[in-house]
């Protein structure tokens, strides 16, 4: 019986598996920028080590995505789509919902519950992209900017709803009133345990349920106290 010679080897890539997923590059180098950016902040990192964290060449990255800024811009906005669409679907549902009966805790349990949601069931890169915006809303180079390309029509509608509910409302109050809640919102998303250490473990900042039930009544008390009548104290 003659022996059979063996195939002469392949070059190039090995051919794919039956059903095996085919990877998508684009979305590895992502995943890859947006853990180290959450990690280290925009200047903290550069295109070489996305690569190298994706496992891919640099000159891919590049490929894909340009320079570090729009790689940057990419990752924000890859997420925030979905996060502010769910937010803002939330409290317009909410307020054809509740109709007359609509209230101010109610409407900010709406906008506010879709990122802790996220955060608290989407996994790791949810995780990532949370400390991210924290980071981001806090940068005075170019998050203002970049927090208002990404974010302000979510929270602009949000602002219009709290008008409708507090008649006499002026808009001056009502945008330093989600100033101060938007502060709070991306500190705690970050989960940085600065309350833990506070508070010697009595509260714990990854309970992100209890942080938004806490967000939800602080933020109407406070907005309320800020948009709300002024009350002039009677000469006695």
């Amino acid at each position: 019986m003659s022996e059979i010679a063996p195939s002469p080897a392949r070059r190039g890539r090995p051919p794919k598996a039956a059903g095996a997923p085919a990877v998508d590059t684009r979305a590895t180098i992502l995943d890859a920028a947006e853990d180290l950016f959450s990690k280290h902040g925009f200047y903290g990192v550069t295109i070489r080590e996305v690569a190298r964290e994706a496992g891919v060449d640099t000159a891919l990255v590049h490929y894909y995505f340009g320079a570090k800024r729009e790689l940057f811009d990419a990752v924000f906005i890859r997420r925030a789509e979905v996060w502010n669409n769910d937010r803002v679907d939330a409290i317009n549902r909410y307020v054809e919902t509740a109709g007359a009966g609509a209230t101010l805790e109610g409407l900010l349990e709406a906008f506010l519950r879709p990122p802790f949601e996220w955060s608290l069931k989407g996994g790791p890169g949810w995780k990532h992209y949370a400390a991210l915006v924290a980071q981001t809303n806090a940068n005075p180079t170019f998050g203002g900017e970049t927090m208002a390309r990404y974010f302000d029509p979510a929270i602009h509608r949000l602002i219009e709803l709290i008008r409708s509910l507090i008649p006499g409302s002026k808009d001056v109050d009502l945008y330093w009133a989600y100033h101060n809640l938007s502060g709070a919102l991306t500190l705690t998303l970050g989960e940085t345990g600065r309350l833990d250490r506070l508070s010697g473990g009595l509260a714990r900042s990854g309970d992100l349920e209890s942080a938004c039930d806490y967000m939800v009544r602080f933020a109407a008390a406070g907005i309320r106290a800020v948009c709300g009548p002024t009350v002039v104290p009677q000469q006695g």
